[in-house]
């Protein structure tokens, strides 16, 4: 049986504003004061696993160490003709540019690096990605919690709209016409692979 969390501060391990935007409006309901390791002055931890899961649990876990129960997020794109890339490294395709922070990476260019590999495969190529995200959860005394959600799709180009952050620009989820950026943020908050993750997180903590 895993541990029930109660109503209190949370500590989201992550400085991306867009996805603190989107776990907060989360957690919020269900009693939990959500603060950021920003708040709190922790730093980032430099993220060396390869996979969704290992680079979440180091976020958590150094965020754990705050003395709150400790909420990460590893998520990122994963195009099937580029055999799952780029993964665990989809920030890095969106370089940081002139300062360091989220608000220098050139989603753009990350968005150019995916679509021009694809277009080298000619215009049959496979077009289906799906976006993964991973949650951990860390209590201080040291148990973990891994829970993992996932919304298929397909790429688009060019990229469209202007709700969204990242890729979404370019992704379509299946059954849509619309990408992530398009649509209304409250929709794509209940339809998304973080929304998938966290109603697995919910059924085991809340």
């Amino acid at each position: 049986m895993t541990r029930k969390l109660t109503p209190g501060k949370l500590v989201l391990a992550s400085h991306n504003k867009g996805k603190l935007k989107e776990i907060r409006a989360l957690v919020e309901p269900y009693g939990m004061e959500a603060i950021s390791a920003a708040d709190l002055g922790l730093p980032e931890p430099e993220e060396t696993g390869t996979t969704f899961a290992e680079n979440a649990l180091i976020k958590a876990r150094s965020a754990a160490a705050s003395g709150y129960v400790a909420l990460s997020d590893d998520s990122g794109l994963q195009v099937a003709a580029l055999g799952g890339r780029p993964g665990v490294y989809t920030a890095d395709w969106a370089e940081r540019q002139w300062f360091e922070g989220e608000a220098g990476r050139d989603w753009y260019m990350a968005m150019g690096k995916v679509e021009g590999m694809l277009a080298e495969m000619g215009p049959d190529v496979d077009r289906s990605a799906r976006f993964v995200c991973t949650l951990a959860l860390v209590w201080p005394d040291g148990e973990e919690l891994v829970v993992e959600g996932e919304v298929q799709g397909s790429l688009t180009w060019p990229p469209r709209g202007a709700l969204g952050f990242g890729y979404d620009p370019v992704f379509v989820a299946k059954g849509m016409d619309q990408t992530f950026a398009e649509i209304d943020p409250e929709h794509k908050h209940a339809i998304s692979h973080r929304a998938d993750a966290f109603a697995k997180l919910v059924k085991a903590v809340f």
